[in-house]
């Protein structure tokens, strides 16, 4: 496993009350678990960009960050990950995201397979929904 843990920015997109939620596919690391919009933060790229770019790729659609969350650092027996999680919002057309995103309600986040990494993220954001 490197020294230095991979950088991975991800885009927690909230659209009236509900996230933008896709499945990590077959033969990829952590196949089959939930997950939001992400990826590796490339040379020269700030976490924020990365999450904006990352998110277009992945789901077609533009979105602009809001504020950040609280990072998390995790061991997974494939790799050690830093990840930067930015709240953001969708810019533009009112557009459905592509497979296998989907727009999952707040309340349904805890019962989805999301990684070990996103457990702090997850309760933050069921916080804010007993606080609605």
């Amino acid at each position: 496993m490197p020294n230095a843990p991979t950088r991975i920015a991800i885009a927690v997109v909230e659209r009236n009350g509900q996230f933008l939620v896709g499945e990590r596919p077959p033969g990829k690391p952590l196949a089959g678990c939930a997950e939001f919009p992400g990826g590796r933060v490339e040379v020269g790229e700030t976490p924020e960009e990365a999450a904006v770019r990352e998110c277009f790729e992945e789901t077609g659609l533009n979105v602009s960050v809001v504020r950040r969350y609280d990072e998390s650092r995790h061991d997974y027996a494939h790799d050690r990950v830093h990840l930067h999680f930015f709240a953001c919002r969708t810019i533009g057309a009112d557009i459905e995201p592509r497979t296998p995103f989907r727009w999952v309600p707040r309340g349904d986040l805890r019962s989805l397979d999301f990684p070990a990494a996103n457990r702090e993220l997850l309760s933050v954001l069921a916080d804010a929904e007993d606080s609605d």
